[in-house]
């Protein structure tokens, strides 16, 4: 397996710049062959995309709708009327409603997930208040990060060094939803090589992997 070094970091906030906090905590550590892996949550709370629930005032809608979300193995997902109205607003009410009776009718058939495949990927990638045990993110909704590729693409340029955003979970779930490489067999690969999620998901505190040398063949 290819050598990995997890970074951490402090705790980050929308006042910090990506590429500071990696120059901060990993200059040295990397090197042109190597995957910088951020995580999503780490981009979307530098984005300023992590709100207080304090600050929020979720809609009739949401309030109906999050109470037919199924729960998940690996999280609250939409069902919390706070994720809910996170959702609304990054797609809009239409869509929303069009996502959750189609989701509610192709369900009764035995079929899952047209509910997201309609809400679409920002939906899909809120996390719910709670789900983050790191202060003040534990009272917050964290929607997804915007321009994954984009934001992937402009710390390459400024690094020297590719760059991949992932989303992970405990149980297996290893996306890249921003990379920039777009070779679908290096991003399977990276997929594979970090399912078992080593960055976690509690108070780690280690938003950053670098993965070693991921683009050179293996030794035999």
């Amino acid at each position: 397996m290819k050598k990995r070094l997890l970074i951490k970091t402090h705790v980050l906030s929308k006042e910090d710049m990506l590429h500071d906090v990696i120059e901060k905590y990993a200059k040295g550590k990397y090197e042109r062959g190597d995957v910088i892996v951020i995580s999503e949550s780490a981009v979307a709370i530098t984005q300023g995309r992590a709100i207080p629930i304090n600050k929020m005032h979720p809609s009739l809608l949401s309030r109906f709708l999050y109470r037919f979300v199924k729960k998940v193995p690996y999280g609250t997902g939409l069902r919390n009327p706070y994720s809910m109205e996170a959702a609304r607003e990054e797609i809009g009410s239409i869509r929303l409603i069009f996502a959750a009776i189609i989701g509610g009718i192709t369900r009764l058939f035995g079929r899952k997930g047209d509910f997201y495949r309609i809400a679409g990927k920002q939906a899909a990638m809120i996390d719910a208040p709670h789900t983050s045990p790191v202060q003040p993110y534990d009272k917050a909704v964290i929607k997804g990060p915007k321009d994954a590729d984009k934001v992937s693409l402009s710390l390459k340029n400024k690094l020297g060094v590719d760059i991949a955003i992932m989303d992970i979970n405990d149980i297996g779930g290893s996306w890249v939803i921003g990379s920039s490489f777009k070779d679908k067999k290096s991003i399977e690969k990276l997929q594979d090589l970090m399912r078992d999620n080593p960055m976690g998901q509690g108070n780690e505190l280690t938003p950053i992997c670098i993965v070693k040398q991921f683009f050179l063949k293996e030794e035999k």
